[in-house]
């Protein structure tokens, strides 16, 4: 087969992702142990993704395909590309001092996170059982060894092997179900399985594959019931590591998910559409009630980003391209919103010590007036008070589950949402009616300001740009639904 150039130039951000990452492996390697290292390599891991990012806004012209159709290159792709690019930077950027603090800064974390980054640009765009696979564990790998970086912490090193364990168990649930997928379509690329599930028969093996295959990408969503590493992980992991966590990974996951569901299984909606309507209302009840009982905020936000997955599923769940719009427009929220959100959190300090208990947020509002303003925006957004991102996005996915005739689900969502406003108005109420015992640190740094004063930017003038938002989620629901 005679080699084109063409063959590989859709996946050209993947190829510098990982070109910048095989120069960082000797950076790291001969540049030293000391802080000076770890920040030269964040640095020119911040410039590889801004060259990546540069080089998705530039492909107009190339082809839709990649290594013989197993990569899929298109305006979906490259949205949801560009929220996960996002997201990485902010959390990349925001982790050097944070580290430098702890004196866990190693060269290592930027290199392991550019390369989980590359695992998820290409979960996106996969196209075939195997990419599809591959992606996942590219991903997953990286993930495993920043959320066990503190080696001197127990809770770390536990957070890394219930991550591990469990993550296993998701990849074994992925595989024995792509294994019964093929078994049934005799191909392992998506359109030729989609060409197999076109008949009316189909036999229970596929069925229990499919299901153990959105089962296995759930537990990356970190949707109910396959949640359980997410508040021991988002506890025990260093906090930049959390919010890497908190942020990218989720929206590559959901890129994937809906790749999958509707590329590969699109004629029967009405078959994963059970699944997902499960998941949904699981996420939604465990992450609202969870989130009330916890008293350390990083598991709040473990248990919040539960339930914001399932009203994302809600959306998707109804099998329509206006449920794909409604998941497109909630993801695009919800990465501003988990970026602001951990600006603040990475402040959270106390004599140089991470406090990361809700009540060290007490009498926020009289020692950091301006955090606790972006804090009480974030925290709305998140309520889905309008006219914040956070309502638009519910807004668009409970609008595709009702005209899709899922109504209870909507309710459900409805429902959960009141119950979920009432741990972020709680927070609200510590920041603004309460009085500080010990007031935070002072010292806050550059790159948090920045990542919170975009976020919080976004946040509040979402409405405006909600038309140029609209058109660029419809061109992206538009190139997944044409693979129907």
């Amino acid at each position: 087969m005679a080699f084109e150039l063409a063959d590989i130039l859709p996946a050209l951000p993947e190829i510098i992702l990982s070109a910048v990452a095989l120069v960082l492996v000797l950076v790291a390697a001969y540049g030293g142990d000391g802080a000076a290292n770890a920040r030269r390599v964040a640095h020119l891991t911040l410039a590889g993704i801004v060259l990546a990012a540069l080089a998705l806004l530039s492909m107009t012209s190339v082809q839709s395909t990649a290594f013989g159709g197993m990569f899929r290159a298109d305006a979906f792709a490259d949205y949801m590309k560009l929220l996960v690019l996002m997201g990485s930077f902010a959390a990349v950027f925001m982790s050097v001092t944070p580290l430098e603090r702890d004196d866990i800064n190693k060269p290592e974390f930027s290199l392991l996170v550019i390369l989980a980054l590359v695992g998820m640009m290409l979960m996106i765009s996969a196209n075939d059982l195997m990419s599809l696979y591959m992606a996942v564990e590219l991903q997953s790998l990286p993930l495993y060894v920043v959320a066990a970086m503190r080696t001197k912490s127990l809770r770390s090193s536990e957070a890394g092997l219930k991550y591990f364990l469990l993550g296993a168990l998701s990849s074994g649930l992925l595989l024995y179900g792509a294994s019964l997928v093929y078994g049934f379509a005799g191909t392992t690329s998506f359109s030729g399985i989609a060409s197999a599930v076109s008949s009316d028969q189909l036999p229970s093996a596929f069925i229990v594959g499919m299901v153990f295959m959105i089962s296995g990408i759930a537990f990356k969503v970190s949707a109910a019931p396959f949640h359980m590493w997410t508040p021991d992980v988002y506890e025990g992991s260093p906090s930049p590591v959390t919010a890497l966590f908190a942020i990218a990974p989720k929206v590559a996951a959901m890129g994937l998910m809906m790749r999958l569901t509707y590329s590969a299984f699109g004629s029967i909606a009405d078959q994963w559409s059970q699944v997902l309507i499960a998941l949904s209302i699981a996420s939604m009840v465990v992450g609202a009630l969870g989130a009330i009982m916890q008293n350390d905020i990083k598991r709040m936000m473990a248990y919040s980003s539960i339930a914001h997955m399932g009203y994302a599923l809600a959306g998707l769940a109804a099998g329509t391209q206006q449920g794909v719009l409604g998941v497109v427009i909630y993801m695009t929220g919800y990465i501003f919103m988990s970026a602001g959100s951990f600006a603040i959190i990475l402040l959270m300090r106390r004599d140089g010590q991470a406090a990361t208990k809700i009540g060290d947020l007490q009498g926020l509002s009289r020692t950091h007036p301006m955090l606790a303003l972006g804090m009480m925006v974030v925290m709305f957004s998140m309520a889905g008070i309008p006219p914040l991102a956070g309502f638009f996005g519910k807004w668009y996915v409970f609008l595709a589950a009702v005209n899709a005739g899922l109504i209870p689900l909507a309710v459900t969502g409805v429902v959960m949402s009141v119950v979920g406003a009432f741990y972020y108005l709680r927070i609200i109420r510590l920041m603004y009616f309460e009085d500080a015992n010990e007031p935070l640190d002072s010292d806050i740094p550059v790159a948090n300001k920045i990542v919170l004063g975009v976020s919080i930017a976004v946040i509040l003038l979402f409405f405006v740009g909600l038309s140029q938002v609209l058109d660029s989620a419809n061109i992206a629901a538009n190139a997944l639904m044409a693979q129907l």
